[in-house]
C-alpha cells in the first residue's frame, strides 16, 4: 500500500502534517486514515490534534477506542496527544503554554515511533505554523471548487489561469525554505483534491487544470483524494476507516461504497509516497498472526516447548 524505502539515519520519526487555514476540507478523516493505514503497515505511530477547540481528529480516535472496547474486535489505535489550547486573556501566555505542550508531546514520540501525523486547525495560529515547518510530508486536502482554490491562489475569471499565490500558500513556501536553511530537508508538498463529485464537470476540470500550474508555481504535486460519499461520514462515529474489515460485530455490512472507498484510499495512500521499512511489515504480519491464534486452546507443546533430545521417560 505505501511506497517501501528506507528510513532516515537520524532515527526520528517522519513528520506528517495536515494543513490547511480554511476549515471543512477533510483535514482529519484524512489524517485518521494515514495513522490506520501506516499502523496496519506495522509502524509504530503517534497523532497530534492541534486544533484544541474543534477536536474532531480527537474524538474520531476516541470514537475508535469507544468501539474497539465495545466489539472486543482489534482496532488499530495510535498514541494520541491532544494539545488544549491556552485560555488567558494574554496571546502570549497562550501561545507559551500550548508551545510547552506541543514540545513535550513531539519529545516524548520522536524517537519512539516511526511516524507523527499532525491534524492542524482551519486557520492561522503560532503551533499550526511550526507544525508546517516540522513537516516531512504535508498534506493539504482542498475541496474541488473555486472557493477552496482560493486559499493557495487567486484566477484570472475570464481565462482561470492562476494569477498569484494566495497567503496559506505564501506562508507553506516560507515554512519549507526556513526547513531547508535549518536542515536541509526538503519536504514533499501534496495538495489533494478532497470530497471529489462523481460527475465530470467543466469547473472540476478547471480546478484541475489550476491545481496543476499552481504545484509547478509552488513546486508541490496534486493528487486526487476521496470522493464525496455517504459512507465516509457513517465512519465517524464509529471511529472507522474505509481500510477496516466490516461485519455485523460493527453493525455495518460491507457495501460497493466501502469497497470503492477503499480502493480510493489505497490509491491515495500509494500516491503520498510515505517510508516503511520491512521491519514495519514484519510486525504486521507477526501482529496478525498473533491476533488469529488468540482464541484458540494452547497445545501441549506451546506450553512446555518441543521435548529435548535425549529426554528419557521415567
Amino acid at each position: 500500500m505505501l511506497v517501501q524505502t528506507s528510513q532516515g539515519q537520524s532515527g526520528s520519526a517522519h513528520v506528517v502534517v495536515l494543513g490547511n487555514e480554511k476549515g471543512g476540507s477533510g483535514k482529519s478523516t484524512v489524517a485518521l486514515h494515514v495513522a490506520v493505514a501506516l499502523l496496519k503497515a506495522g509502524q509504530r505511530v503517534a497523532t497530534i490534534d492541534l486544533d484544541g477547540r474543534q477536536q474532531s481528529f480527537t474524538r474520531y480516535i476516541d470514537n475508535r477506542s469507544a468501539c474497539a472496547r465495545r466489539t472486543g474486535l482489534d482496532l488499530e489505535l495510535p498514541v494520541h496527544r491532544c494539545i488544549k489550547p491556552g485560555e488567558t486573556m494574554q496571546i502570549l501566555d497562550n501561545e507559551s503554554l500550548e508551545w510547552v505542550q506541543f514540545v513535550d508531546a513531539i519529545s516524548t514520540v520522536e524517537r519512539a515511533f516511526d511516524f507523527i501525523v499532525i491534524d492542524t486547525p482551519g486557520s492561522d495560529t503560532y503551533l499550526m505554523r511550526l507544525a508546517h515547518a516540522m513537516a516531512d510530508t504535508l498534506v493539504t486536502p482542498i475541496n474541488d471548487s473555486f472557493l477552496d482554490f482560493d486559499v493557495l491562489g487567486t484566477i484570472d475569471p475570464a481565462t482561470y489561469s492562476v494569477t498569484g499565490v494566495s497567503r496559506y500558500a505564501e506562508m507553506v513556501r516560507d515554512a519549507r525554505r526556513k526547513r531547508r536553511q535549518l536542515d536541509g530537508a526538503s519536504p514533499d508538498w501534496i495538495l489533494v483534491r478532497n470530497r471529489l463529485s462523481m460527475l465530470e464537470s467543466r469547473n472540476k476540470q478547471l480546478v484541475i487544470d489550476g491545481l496543476n500550474e499552481l504545484s509547478l508555481r509552488l513546486g508541490c504535486r496534486s493528487i486526487n483524494g476521496f470522493t464525496e460519499r455517504e459512507v465516509y461520514r457513517e465512519f465517524f462515529p464509529r471511529g472507522l476507516t474505509a481500510l477496516d474489515d466490516l461485519d455485523e460485530a460493527l453493525g455495518t455490512c460491507p457495501s460497493m461504497e466501502h469497497v470503492m472507498a477503499r480502493e480510493e484510499v489505497t490509491r491515495l495512500l500509494r500516491q503520498l509516497k510515505l517510508p516503511i521499512d520491512e521491519r514495519g511489515r514484519r510486525r504486521a504480519a507477526n501482529r496478525a498472526e498473533w491476533f488469529s491464534q488468540v482464541d484458540k486452546p494452547l497445545e501441549v507443546h506451546d506450553i512446555f516447548g518441543a521435548p529435548q533430545i535425549g529426554f528419557q521417560r521415567g
